[in-house]
């Protein structure tokens, strides 16, 4: 099935991972292929199968694996996202947890992105197909954490960088932040994924723009 992005989902709502497989099943170009309560039941003892959970779900790495941030059995946000990158699979936080800190304490780990359970379907879709094609998965969320980050170290951005953050943390659409900035909504990615680049040239390791972007108030929001 070339083409189709296989999908993972760890939460300990089964509400919510049922709701997964009734959305996910009616998008031709996704495939969920596991779900679980936990990281470790979702890598198997082994720590690298993943366990059936229906006739239509089978053993494979996953090209990206839906996170909750706060799971039941007490394991951290930052060391499920890191188990999960080991096997390869790239991660997409899902969560009702509203907390500034915890979200960059996930994307600082290696997560790809930040949604909450809020969200429709064409956006989860989209962030999906965003993380695993290596791209960053944009969302109000993230940049909202990035811009209030108080962390101590933040390299220097650009105003028109400090800007497109700002507006899109504020609730502005990207497309909205765009036009107000004169510039296509291309080029509206290309400063968000520029501040990323930064905070990684600072030694900080990132997985998309909200570990630079966070840093942005420390360095260049709080400047001016």
């Amino acid at each position: 099935m070339a083409g189709v992005i296989t999908v993972a989902a760890v939460d300990d709502d089964r509400m919510l991972l049922d709701g997964l497989r009734v959305w996910l099943g009616g998008v031709p170009e996704l495939r969920l292929v596991a779900t679980a309560a936990t990281v470790t039941e979702l890598l198997g003892e082994s720590g690298h199968e993943l366990p059936h959970h229906s006739g239509e779900l089978e053993r494979t790495t996953p090209d990206v694996v839906l996170l909750d941030l706060l799971l039941r059995d007490g394991s951290t946000a930052a060391d499920n996202i890191r188990r999960l990158l080991h096997t390869g699979s790239r991660v997409l936080v899902i969560s009702t947890v509203p907390e500034r800190s915890r979200i960059i304490e996930a994307v600082r780990a290696g997560a790809g992105g930040y949604l909450t359970k809020d969200n429709d379907l064409p956006t989860l879709v989209a962030a999906i197909k965003d993380i695993a094609a290596g791209r960053n998965a944009h969302s109000a969320e993230l940049a909202f954490a990035c811009a209030h980050d108080t962390s101590p170290a933040r390299p220097r951005l650009s105003p028109r960088e400090r800007q497109i953050l700002l507006d899109y943390a504020s609730g502005m659409t990207l497309k909205s932040a765009a036009r107000r900035a004169g510039i296509t909504v291309h080029t509206a990615k290309d400063y968000l994924d520029r501040v990323k680049a930064k905070y990684q040239q600072a030694g900080r390791p990132t997985y998309t723009k909200l570990d630079l972007a966070r840093r942005v108030r420390e360095d260049s929001l709080d400047g001016g």
